[in-house]
């Protein structure tokens, strides 16, 4: 008789449990479902604009911090916007608000280049306002534009290419570790921070470098074509400047703030931003996996207490 108690107290949770997790798979696929709903809301809605009163406006992207692969300021994430800003065929142009002190040379050649095409396809004029930084990749990335603008004290320049590493080959002697590496190819192991520097390796770092400061130097050259007023020795040397002496060098063609430079350059006061919608939903996303996995520990944190 007790045996058969036990059968059907066991037959009973395991009832239960699945009670429950069909409950927890309900409540996920509505969290998801209405999810959906409000992304294609706002999506409807399109970007927003911003500014008062008149007719007409400019598309606006906000590029913001490290130039990176999985970064905001990368090529995945940058060239939709890009498109959706150069095919609003209402907009009179495109402004990209820049802040960033450069990173990837890569992914800043990339969207580079995507500005070009995109000028090329859609005839359509492209300012760029720097803000607190508009330094290295960052400025490669503006150069493509038609005008740029920085604020005074806007920290810019620094067109140049910048490798770094540690040393750790004395440490690890000093500590007792041998350092085991197997490798096939003479020079795999090239730049391990555990064996000692060689000429070879400074030689062949310096060559990269250079390569890529080259490619850097004719972007500019060609981007600010007519408009450098110093040397090319002072102005890839690496050094930065203020946006004020940056102006008197001809890395920027003039001193504003967002505001003034639309009304200035494209004679409206608003702008449509095309850079707040993408990061919406993956956040949205984001809340929705995290709330499911709560749902779930905080469920199976009771079913066990009751088992």
């Amino acid at each position: 008789m007790q045996e058969l108690q036990n059968d059907l107290v066991r037959e009973l949770l395991k009832e239960k449990r699945k009670d429950r997790r069909w409950k927890n798979i309900r409540f996920f696929l509505w969290f998801l479902l209405i999810s959906v709903v409000i992304y294609f809301v706002f999506s409807e809605n399109g970007p927003e604009t911003y500014g008062d009163g008149g007719p007409g406006y400019v598309s606006f992207v906000r590029l913001n911090g490290s130039i990176d692969s999985g970064q905001d300021f990368s090529a995945e994430v940058v060239i939709p916007l890009l498109r959706d800003a150069f095919t609003d065929t209402d907009a009179k142009g495109v402004v990209l608000d820049i802040d960033s002190g450069g990173g990837s040379p890569v992914q800043a050649s990339i969207i580079h280049d995507a500005i070009l095409e995109f000028k090329k396809k859609y005839h359509k004029k492209v300012i760029v306002v720097g803000e607190d930084l508009l330094a290295s990749g960052a400025y490669y990335v503006a150069v493509a534009a038609d005008k740029i603008y920085v604020n005074p004290n806007t920290l810019t320049g620094s067109i140049g290419v910048i490798m770094k590493s540690f040393g750790f080959a004395d440490l690890i002697k000093k500590v007792g570790v041998e350092r085991r590496v197997y490798a096939s190819g003479a020079y795999k192991d090239r730049l391990d921070p555990f064996l000692p520097q060689n000429q070879q390796d400074i030689e062949k770092i310096k060559t990269v470098i250079d390569e890529v400061h080259q490619n850097f130097d004719r972007v500019v050259l060609e981007g600010r074509k007519g408009k450098l007023h110093a040397t090319p020795d002072e102005l890839f040397s690496g050094d930065f400047w203020s946006g004020e002496t940056a102006v008197k060098l001809g890395l920027v063609d003039g001193l504003g703030n967002l505001s003034d430079v639309i009304a200035t350059e494209f004679h409206v006061t608003r702008y449509k931003d095309y850079g707040r919608s993408p990061g919406m939903f993956k956040s949205l996303l984001g809340q929705v996996g995290t709330s499911f996995s709560l749902a779930l520990s905080d469920r199976q944190v009771k079913v066990s207490e009751k088992i």
